[in-house]
């Protein structure tokens, strides 16, 4: 089995926040998922677990934050084009979500920040990984 990361969010409800995740890209896995909970699958190893208040209470004896005014977590989605890290920010806004941080064009970086209706941060990045690091460029379509 890969090493694989699963985020597990407490959302206010259920329903709300799956459809925003779906919006943006996510999909959904019926067989991990019911009423308290949403198994949301971004890649092979990159999932997103989108917990009721009541059940992810189980999981912690800590004080649930509210996301939209204390930060406990930032995440990042990277991306292979440029053009992509808009289409999310663009879908994000549309299904409920706020800009935390408009899109920044860094020459080598470029990136922004959006979070989900409960406030939970998610930034984006595509990243010209030759420039960024020195390496010798390689044939490609980037630019």
């Amino acid at each position: 089995m890969p090493r694989m990361i699963f985020v597990n969010l407490p959302v206010a409800d259920v329903a709300t926040a799956t459809a925003f995740y779906e919006a943006i890209g996510f999909e959904k896995n019926e067989a991990f998922s019911n009423a308290q909970a949403s198994a949301m699958v971004w890649s092979d190893t990159i999932h997103v677990m989108l917990l009721d208040h009541d059940f992810y209470a189980t999981f912690t004896d800590k004080r649930i934050i509210d996301a939209r005014t204390e930060s406990g977590v930032l995440m990042c989605l990277s991306f292979d084009e440029r053009e992509a890290v808009d289409d999310i920010h663009r879908k994000a806004v549309a299904a409920g979500g706020r800009e935390m941080r408009a899109i920044e064009d860094q020459g080598v970086m470029y990136g922004g920040a959006f979070d989900d209706p409960d406030g939970h941060g998610w930034e984006t990045l595509w990243m010209d990984v030759n420039a960024a690091t020195g390496s010798p460029a390689e044939q490609s379509d980037v630019g």
